[in-house]
């Protein structure tokens, strides 16, 4: 609970506008200010394809979406008119208080714009982002660098202590309690893993063809697997030629890539028994749902954005010498080739055994 009387806001917005994975990991930042403001209208600025990932949270009050590919191109029509309708949504919601979770320039602005009297985001925001705010929070030296903790941090201007215990979980609406069996063709009690081989940056991925060799092995063991699902975009398909080539030869592979919605992909993560993948969405989501789950790192910083209270989940073997900066596609590939099937199946049988 606050523990200021005076901080009793009745109109919050959180801006978190994107990516994926970065909306799912701040959820906690809503559960914290629900649990403080039980009465109060809490609404969340995000990107609308990434809207499903908290559209049924029950501490949500209202999704305000926005069209990035349209908000983007102002010198059009259409644009113009995005931008429009979203600027008169955020001033005439006569917002008490603003958080900026994003920190970036373009939050920064539209934070600034809803013309809220207490806009917080952090001191140290990238791209003159903390212009915009009324109240720069700064990072306590010594403390965590998670990105969920530092979101946290964001609550102290309400009189809010961070979580001990931060809510992470997801939701997802009824519809979809079965949809991930029907589509896999299980019956009740079967159990499936979901694998999620792809990457927007080369330098995070797994070799493809090991997490084929990884779904063979998992399908021909004694650990009670009835089916591998694997996910991913359709225009990333031509990074995981050996798991379409897999799902080609044996019916219980089966190709999702392209084939999922936010919500279904959610789903599938939510019901899995056991979650493989890169440093991608799939892994906040399940940090989210609670799964078992295997997470594969190369070149990125755990203490920051890695899964969040579950470094124990994550194979990655990082030198003294070694940079972490995705970027660098060689030097990732070189990371990630570090991992080895055999260590991943000892963490996947780990896992499943729980």
């Amino acid at each position: 609970m606050p523990t200021h009387s005076s901080h009793n806001p009745s109109r919050i917005l959180i801006i978190r506008p994107s990516a994926l994975g970065d909306v799912c990991r701040s959820v906690p930042v809503l559960a914290a200010l629900r649990s403080a403001f039980p009465a109060a209208s809490i609404d969340w600025l995000v990107q609308d394809t990434f809207a499903p990932a908290i559209a049924s949270h029950p501490a949500l009050s209202r999704v305000v979406p926005f069209v990035r590919s349209r908000v983007g191109k102002v010198h059009m029509a259409a644009g113009r008119a995005e931008l429009r309708a979203l600027l008169g949504t955020l001033r005439s919601a006569a917002y008490d208080v603003v958080l900026d979770c994003q920190g970036l320039a373009r939050s920064g602005v539209l934070s600034r714009i809803t013309g809220a009297p207490l806009r917080i985001g952090h001191a140290d925001a990238r791209e003159l982002a903390f212009l915009a705010y009324s109240r720069r929070v700064p990072h306590a030296p010594g403390t965590s660098e998670h990105t969920v903790d530092r979101m946290l941090e964001l609550l102290a201007p309400l009189g809010i202590d961070p979580p001990a215990d931060p809510d992470m979980r997801l939701h997802l609406p009824a519809s979809l309690d079965h949809w991930p069996a029907r589509t896999l063709g299980l019956v009740p009690g079967q159990r499936y893993a979901l694998l999620a081989p792809t990457s927007r940056w080369p330098g995070k991925r797994w070799p493809a063809d090991r997490f084929a060799e990884v779904a063979r092995r998992l399908l021909d063991s004694p650990l009670g697997l009835a089916a591998i699902a694997f996910v991913g975009t359709a225009d990333e398909q031509p990074q995981i030629a050996p798991m379409l080539e897999l799902s080609q030869r044996d019916p219980r592979v089966i190709n999702l890539a392209g084939k999922t919605s936010i919500a279904q992909l959610m789903a599938l993560v939510r019901d899995a028994s056991l979650v493989i993948a890169n440093d991608s969405a799939a892994v906040h989501m399940a940090v989210g749902f609670s799964r078992p789950m295997v997470a594969l790192f190369g070149p990125t910083d755990i203490r920051r954005v890695g899964p969040y209270r579950r470094d124990a989940d994550v194979i990655q073997h990082i030198g003294p010498a070694d940079r972490l900066d995705h970027k660098d596609t060689a030097h990732g590939r070189t990371l990630m080739e570090r991992i080895t099937t055999d260590e991943v199946m000892t963490r996947a049988t780990r896992a499943l055994a729980r």
